[in-house]
């Protein structure tokens, strides 16, 4: 089993898809989990990052995207619809993974990542029926 860990987080093998982001302490909801860091760059090269593949992108307004492909932690948290985690920004224009829900030591974190193609893919009943709707539009 493959484990990698730093402050309160740890990357280990996921029940939700390949290696995921779990936690090592208790959270509340609300409470930030870390801060998202990584180069800040412009929806064109979004966009082009994108369509090259294997990116980790976080979106941050219309005009600014945080690529944490290169971050050693991030990029390992999954997606799915009973996610636990949230993005936000904060007061100093961070942006920031916060609870969602209560989160217990050992828990992995998750995420809706949010556009409609991930429903497509993922294989929970959830978001199937996303998908489904997204058919009949």
């Amino acid at each position: 089993m493959y484990k990698m860990t730093a402050n309160n987080l740890t990357v280990k093998d996921s029940s939700v898809h390949g290696m995921g982001l779990f936690s090592t302490m208790d959270h509340k909801e609300g409470q930030i989990i870390t801060i998202i860091s990584g180069e800040l760059i412009d929806a064109d090269e979004c966009v082009k990052r994108e369509d090259e593949g294997n990116v980790y992108i976080f979106y941050k307004d219309e005009d600014e995207y945080i690529d944490a492909s290169n971050h050693s932690q991030l990029r390992y948290l999954n997606h799915s619809c009973n996610y636990n985690c949230d993005i936000d920004e904060d007061e100093n224009g961070n942006l920031i993974l916060f609870a969602a829900t209560d989160i217990r030591s050992g828990e992995e974190l998750t995420i809706d990542y949010g556009y409609d193609e991930i429903y497509d893919y993922c294989s929970c009943s959830d978001c199937g029926n996303k998908s489904e709707q997204n058919d009949t539009k």
